[in-house]
């Protein structure tokens, strides 16, 4: 079958243009001009850009800057755009020159010319609603594309906060069901005081709380939009009719609480919401990683405290064998996630005078951050931590830990503590029956001392753990 094409006409020559594409010419440069990832424009952000451009219609409608039977087409197309039709229609790389230019006409050329269809006309044609002269009416790229984009993360960042309470939820859940087994904590990987598994997972919870909340911080810091600033933020070719009702609408169609910033030029040149958002995303995923190689090393055959749900086998040449193949995923993540913020702060930092046309990567490696952070949380909770099950050796604690000095050397001096715990060592005799044998205490003071040591504040006693 022969494919059909219309001819399309712009300052720089003619194309042809798939006939039953509903993007135009200028769409057909921007990809044949940067094929450079193979991926399109994600699903939320072509969802995003459909409010922005619906907005902008329904507050120029108001301002009495366009016809409203033209409005109703342009928001009726974005309609359907929002319903998930018209998807495939948006071919730019995400990756692009021009500060998203090819991206923004991607959406004003779909809508025209399906809004044009709603009219009865033909597509490519544009003789009831233009791509710039209607779509594009008191809106720049540079207003449209970061405020999409901005509209975009916050409702990634959203879908990551759920996935993320369900995590925190799990770690709670574990930190009770752990209550009362007890761990050696250890520092610089060497044995050091009791601590319950029940207090570490809790601590695992509330560490991904305060990312949590972080994220909430970046969402609000997001929903500072510049739309109605358009070229540089000086608001040029906008009445402030339009000004006020485009915000209006943008939150009414999006659901989210946007509002204008103070100096819409520094919010227009400044990309510093989405710097900031990344470095929070890094922070969770460094907080994520850290969780994980504990899990690693507690379920690993040195430490054996911990058994992670098999998931899979572990190698093609040892039967039998299982790896911590989960925790190593989320690791992955964490690195990703790195190198992503480098990439963003990289691009933060390029812009220039009043524009930043660097945008483009910054949300490409947004979306990169919250997807693949999204479902690796999934992944660890569900084929993790939520079957994160407790070994016997975790409860095996002797007598002879070092621990046990610890809380005796206020009591007898740290040189004198230091000197039974290097005796100990040499001789392998227990530091309780050093100090016996020594006069140094008797067994009823230690006793004493150890049954007054309330170190993991849930009044576990220390003395009836070492005989237990």
């Amino acid at each position: 079958m022969l494919m059909r094409y219309r001819i399309e006409k712009d300052q720089l020559g003619v194309l042809q243009v798939p006939a039953e594409a509903y993007y135009g010419i200028e769409t057909l440069r921007g990809k044949e001009n940067f094929e450079i990832t193979k991926r399109g424009i994600c699903r939320q952000l072509i969802k995003s850009l459909a409010i922005v451009k619906k907005a902008a219609a329904k507050a120029n409608v108001d301002a009495e800057n366009i016809d409203e039977k033209v409005g109703k087409a342009i928001m009726l197309a974005c309609d359907e755009i929002l319903n998930g039709r018209l998807h495939g229609q948006f071919v730019t790389d995400l990756i692009q020159g021009g500060a998203g230019t090819s991206m923004n006409m991607n959406i004003n050329e779909v809508v025209a010319n399906r809004a044009n269809e709603l009219l009865g006309g033909r597509k490519g044609t544009y003789e009831f609603v233009h791509p710039l002269n209607h779509v594009n009416l008191s809106q720049s790229t540079n207003d449209v594309v970061q405020t999409a984009g901005k509209i975009a993360v916050i409702k990634q960042l959203k879908k990551l906060q759920v996935e993320l309470k369900k995590l925190i939820n799990v770690f709670q859940d574990k930190a009770n069901e752990f209550n009362d087994v007890i761990r050696i904590g250890r520092t610089h990987l060497q044995e050091a005081v009791p601590i319950t598994l029940g207090q570490q997972f809790n601590s695992y919870a509330n560490g991904l709380t305060k990312d949590l909340k972080r994220i909430d911080l970046a969402i609000d810091l997001l929903s500072e939009v510049n739309m109605g600033g358009t070229i540089i933020g000086t608001g040029i070719n906008t009445n402030d009719k339009y000004k006020k009702k485009v915000i209006f609408y943008l939150g009414k169609f999006s659901g989210e609480q946007v509002k204008l910033p103070k100096d819409l030029i520094d919010a227009t040149r400044n990309l510093d919401g989405f710097g900031y958002t990344s470095s929070n995303l890094k922070l969770l995923a460094l907080n994520l990683s850290r969780i994980a190689n504990d899990i690693r090393l507690m379920s690993s055959n040195i430490l054996s405290e911990l058994s992670l749900p098999y998931v899979q086998p572990g190698a093609t040449i040892m039967p039998g064998k299982y790896n911590p193949v989960v925790p190593e995923m989320l690791n992955q993540v964490s690195f990703y996630v790195a190198g992503l913020d480098t990439t963003i702060s990289m691009a933060l930092e390029a812009g220039q005078l009043e524009l930043n046309a660097f945008i483009p990567v910054i949300l490409m490696s947004l979306f990169e951050q919250l997807s693949t952070l999204r479902r690796g949380i999934r992944t660890f909770n569900t084929l993790g931590i939520s079957g994160l099950q407790i070994n016997k050796a975790v409860n095996n604690i002797s007598e002879n830990y070092i621990y046990l000095i610890t809380l005796l050397a206020p009591h007898i001096g740290y040189d004198l503590a230091r000197q039974i715990v290097t005796e100990s060592k040499e001789t392998n005799a227990s530091i309780k029956e050093i100090l016996i044998n020594k006069n140094i205490l008797s067994e009823k003071d230690i006793d004493k001392i150890l049954s007054d040591s309330n170190v993991l504040n849930n009044n576990i006693n220390i003395e009836e753990l070492i005989k237990n």
